[in-house]
């Protein structure tokens, strides 16, 4: 009786654990922006103001990069949010092929760091081809 109980418990939390596996791995695939008919949620559109305070003079109009400093939308094809906010928080200096190329921390600044999320939703709706150059249009609050 006893071995039939626990294996029954056993059974409902393996059930219930995989529900949370499955939730989690449906959470992380979720895209972390809107963009319904060409137009974004505030987040993404906060970002792209963000971007264009601190990022732009060095990544390029429209993160598509210049020749001080990388695309940004061919970069998030591959990296994940985490790799992105270390990246930004601590700064990376490479030193290879003679070239040093620098890009500094933002860990300090809260015009980035407030808004890292935002800045790479944006970045993300452009690596994925979700949103086009320029300036994005708002979605209505509404809709959002």
């Amino acid at each position: 009786m006893r071995r039939s109980v626990a294996l029954a418990v056993f059974a409902a939390f393996t059930i219930v654990g995989g529900a949370f596996v499955i939730a989690a791995r449906a959470d992380t695939a979720k895209k972390p922006y809107v963009v319904i008919n060409g137009k974004v949620n505030h987040p993404v559109f906060e970002g792209y103001l963000r971007y264009g305070e601190n990022c732009m003079r060095c990544h390029g109009e429209d993160g598509l990069g210049s020749s001080y400093a990388p695309s940004l939308v061919d970069a998030l094809k591959h990296l994940s949010y985490l790799q992105f906010a270390q990246t930004v928080i601590n700064g990376k200096k490479n030193l290879g092929n003679g070239m040093e190329l620098v890009m500094p921390a933002f860990g300090l600044n809260p015009d980035v760091v407030n808004y890292l999320s935002d800045i790479y939703a944006y970045l993300k709706a452009r690596s994925d081809g979700a949103i086009g150059r320029g300036r994005p249009h708002q979605l209505p609050k509404k809709a959002q």
